[in-house]
Formats: C-alpha cells, structure tokens, sequence
C-alpha cells in the first residue's frame, strides 16, 4: 500500500513540476492575431460562436451510454464460461436495461433529427 502512496505522490509532484516548468519556460508575447479565433490556417469569417442545439448534446450523451455499455460487456464476455448462470442473468438486467434507456429515448423524440 504504501509503494501506491509514494507513487501517487510523485505524480502530483510530477504534475505540479511541469505546470510551474511551463511557467516558467514558456514565452509570453501577446497581440493581436493570438486572440482571434483559428480556423483551419484561414482568418475566420462570419461569428465564431455558433449556438448548437440541445438535440445534439443529447444524442451526443446517447451515444456515450452506448458506447459504455461496449466497455462493460467485452469484460463479461472475456469471462463468459467462469460466471455460468451468474453471469448470464446479470448481463441480461443491464442489456433490459439498457433497452428501455433507448426505448424511452426513442419515445422523447430524442433519436428525430430534424
């Protein structure tokens, strides 16, 4: 336990280091062209500050769900056999779930893209 403590303890020393390292290293010259907003080598054109709509988050949230559920079932699957049972009706609760997750999106209208 105490190899964990001393690692993590050099690691807030490692990070502490390089953000007072930048600090200290880094030039600072400002101006102008350094505050405009960078768009692809072009000067920007138009407002830079386009509202998104809500719909996007929302299905951009969607999206992470399923995508975590990738992350949790690759690991059921790697152990498939040693679980029997076990594993098989746990893994069914998160997929039912997981589906009515989706169903109630669906339901909201959060899935319409307009």
């Amino acid at each position: 336990m105490s190899a964990i403590i001393i690692f993590a303890f050099l690691v807030f020393l490692l990070g502490l280091a390089m953000l007072f390292g930048n600090r200290i290293i880094a030039l600072r010259r400002p101006g102008k062209e350094k505050y405009i907003p960078y768009e692809c080598g072009m000067d920007p054109s138009g407002d830079t500050k386009i509202p998104f709509r809500v719909r996007f988050y929302l299905i951009a949230l969607i999206f992470l769900v399923f995508d975590v559920e990738v992350v949790f079932i690759y690991p059921w699957a790697v152990v498939f056999e040693e679980l029997a049972w076990f594993g098989l009706v746990e893994i069914f609760i998160f997929v039912v779930l997981l589906f009515a997750a989706y169903l109630y999106a669906l339901s909201e209208g959060a899935l319409k893209w307009e």
